[in-house]
């Protein structure tokens, strides 16, 4: 058995064994982005039955005028989230801010992405920061006293479960602070034909993102996961209005990750994504449950997909 590198992310390691011995086995779906893994999801988000991505390029090429005037320029854009090659490009020429920070937990995609940030906006300063956003992040002291506006696009939101997504909207919230704005990309629901074809494309593109995972806790972890014994598969839950992800075994198997063992059963599955999808009013409610107020909301034409501007208002002492 190899040595287990000493350079893994200890969380990753962690919420891998944890998740795997889980009555029903997950994994966060953060842990999907590797330098591969996002690679992977920036092909997806160009194939044909991927809607979400063009679909919302459009909104914001359509609403980012309006944007820059609500916003005003001059200050520091946050990406939560870096590697929007398309969209981050149309906010950063219409707000013209002093500073960018992306920040990302893929180091390596990170540095990429932000040097073609750079190259291309050379009035702006880019201070590029690794880090898990869902947890502490400390933002460069060079945008101290910059007006902040948030940008979370791509539906991530909806990766997070309810309560979760109300957390990590407050913690947004801490990390910007009182007076910042946000404006983030939400997903609605559409038939669900289109919803599967989206999340389960005929190319075999997110089949592979998703079982790039094994792939990962095989090399980073000392994993000898068999990946041709899982397939990828999307799944519709009405009831909680996502798509969900999973790997699911295809056969009876056996397998250890860092020394400790683990077994699957045929037809059961390790959830590795949620995707969410919100009603009209579904997202705005979610921000004032995160302490953000709704100040603006823009959706495609054909319904499919709502950009919010929100601002962290001053908490007041009674309605």
């Amino acid at each position: 058995m190899r040595a287990i590198s000493e350079e893994v992310d200890p969380a990753f390691r962690a919420d891998v064994l944890k998740g795997l011995a889980e009555p029903v086995p997950a994994i966060p779906a953060r842990w999907l982005y590797d330098r591969r893994g996002s690679e992977l999801f920036d092909a997806i988000t160009r194939l044909p039955s991927y809607y979400p991505t063009r679909t919302e390029t459009a909104l914001l090429e359509r609403i980012v005028p309006e944007v820059a005037e609500l916003c005003g320029r001059g200050g520091a854009v946050i990406e939560f989230g870096a590697g929007s090659q398309t969209k981050t490009p149309l906010l950063l020429a219409a707000v013209r801010p002093r500073a960018f920070v992306p920040i990302d937990i893929s180091g390596e995609y990170l540095k990429d992405s932000a040097a073609e940030v750079d190259a291309d906006h050379e009035r702006v300063a880019v201070y590029p920061v690794v880090a898990d956003f869902t947890r502490e992040v400390v933002l460069p002291s060079e945008i101290d006293g910059l007006a902040r506006l948030g940008f979370f696009p791509g539906s991530t939101i909806g990766n997070f479960i309810p309560r979760s997504a109300t957390d990590l909207l407050r913690h947004f919230r801490t990390i910007l602070g009182t007076g910042a704005l946000l404006l983030i990309g939400m997903d609605r629901l559409k038939p669900v034909e289109r919803l599967l074809a989206a999340y389960d494309d005929p190319e075999g593109v997110t089949a592979e993102f998703n079982l790039n995972l094994l792939h990962r806790i095989n090399r980073e972890l000392d994993g000898d996961v068999p990946v041709d014994a899982f397939r990828h598969e999307a799944r519709w839950n009405d009831m909680l209005a996502r798509i969900e992800m999973h790997l699911v075994a295809a056969r009876d198997v056996a397998f250890s990750v860092s020394g400790r063992p683990f077994q699957f059963a045929a037809g059961q599955s390790i959830h590795s994504e949620n995707s969410h999808k919100y009603g009209p009013r579904g997202g705005r409610l979610l921000l004032l449950a995160g302490g953000w107020t709704p100040l603006k909301e823009w959706v495609a034409d054909n319904g499919d997909f709502a950009v919010i501007l929100a601002e962290a208002q001053r908490e007041r002492f009674a309605p």
